[in-house]
């Protein structure tokens, strides 16, 4: 391959090419960096891809072999349903760890997605459902793993943690990961977590509400706690977020009279209160953390923890239309879902462009110096 050099080329000549025989008319390098600059500049599908590639074939000439010119629709869709998806993830989890420093401390949010049009009912086949580390202060998607077909995110979670580094991290996972294998496995991994408690966890979250209830009925006396609130503007409405943190260690048999939760520092009640156009709605949620008694850096978790659904999953619908994607055939609707997070991640970090991630993919396909800068990581 000749230069530029394109950073995440070097990660995707490990991944093992999936055909035999004839079927390698085109390298496998070739075709995953023509789809990856495909998305990037706004293609959607296999069909848009090889026309992507048929227009900037010149300019592709520049920074990959092609012995056999452009491949087809149907080639992309071959190659990307056969191409193991541990293997492609697992190389763009290497990327991310290349590039992108995670600082001490920073909140590792864990959320799943499910690719809505992925299904295929003829065949029995349920849609994807996609489960994203998300880097909230570096804006980095981190890995991505998908649930098992008789599963749900209790398996997948802790797979996906076993492919990251999350040394002095702070993991926060809704309420679907509040499990104590998952918790255990944050620690062993030597990070601390922040998870949300729902009625999946009956026992636990009705005691967490009597201690509030407790709690508040007597101001706090006597109870180690800390408190921190934060108010603000945003987008029409007013909003105000409560947060007691209270240490459990004094109180650990009556929270967890069945040890099952060893890590648990702090119990954590937030409430959220908000008012548009003069109706103001309350919303109460609890958590818990190896975390201490520290209200302000377990509201910020918490708040830091919605970023995947704002910066990732919102533009992977609005900016990829990935809710309405068709693919569905073997590893395919997986493997292109992984391609859309790798573009979204360097599109959003690609900093001259002043303007959405949606604008971001059409100037790529307009101006190649600009795809090239995209591509740089």
């Amino acid at each position: 391959m000749s230069e530029p050099r394109i950073s995440m080329v070097e990660h995707f000549g490990q991944i093992e090419d999936p055909r035999v025989g004839p079927a390698l008319l085109h390298k496998l390098i070739d075709i995953l960096v023509i789809a990856l600059c495909g998305v990037i500049s706004g293609a959607d599908s296999w069909v848009e891809i090889e026309a992507f590639g048929q227009a900037k074939e010149g300019w592709l000439r520049s920074i990959l072999e092609l012995p056999n010119g452009i491949p087809s629709h149907d080639t992309f869709g071959r190659v990307f349903a056969l191409l193991d998806p541990e293997q492609f993830s697992a190389s763009l989890v290497q990327w991310t760890q290349a590039v992108s420093t995670i600082t001490r401390g920073q909140v590792i949010a864990i959320d799943g997605k499910v690719v809505r049009r992925s299904h295929d009912r003829r065949l029995g086949q349920k849609a994807i459902h996609m489960v994203s580390a998300w880097a909230t202060e570096n804006q980095l998607s981190l890995g991505q793993v998908k649930t098992d077909d008789k599963s749900n995110e209790i398996t997948a979670i802790p797979e996906l943690l076993g492919l990251l580094d999350i040394s002095g991290c702070v993991v926060t996972i809704d309420a679907m990961g509040c499990q104590r294998e998952i918790a255990d496995q944050i620690i062993d991994q030597g990070a601390d977590y922040v998870l949300a408690v729902k009625e999946n966890q009956k026992g636990l979250y009705h005691r967490i509400q009597q201690f509030f209830g407790y709690g508040q009925a007597t101001s706090f006396r006597h109870l180690d706690h800390d408190y921190f609130e934060k108010s603000g503007k945003d987008h029409g409405r007013q909003e105000k977020r409560q947060c007691w943190a209270l240490a459990a260690s004094e109180w650990r048999f009556f929270l967890d009279h069945e040890a099952r939760w060893p890590h648990l520092q702090t119990i954590i009640q937030i409430r959220a209160h908000r008012s548009i156009d003069g109706i103001t709605t309350e919303e109460t949620r609890y958590y818990i953390s190896s975390l201490g008694a520290d209200a302000k850096q377990l509201l910020q978790a918490v708040r830091s923890h919605w970023g995947i659904e704002n910066s990732m999953h919102w533009v992977l619908d609005v900016a990829f239309r990935e809710d309405e994607s068709r693919v569905r055939t073997g590893h395919a609707p997986q493997n292109l879902s992984l391609l859309r997070r790798l573009a979204a991640d360097l599109l959003r970090h690609e900093k001259t462009a002043k303007c959405g991630i949606k604008a971001r993919r059409m100037k790529a396909g307009w101006d190649t110096a600009y795809l090239l800068k995209v591509l740089g990581g």
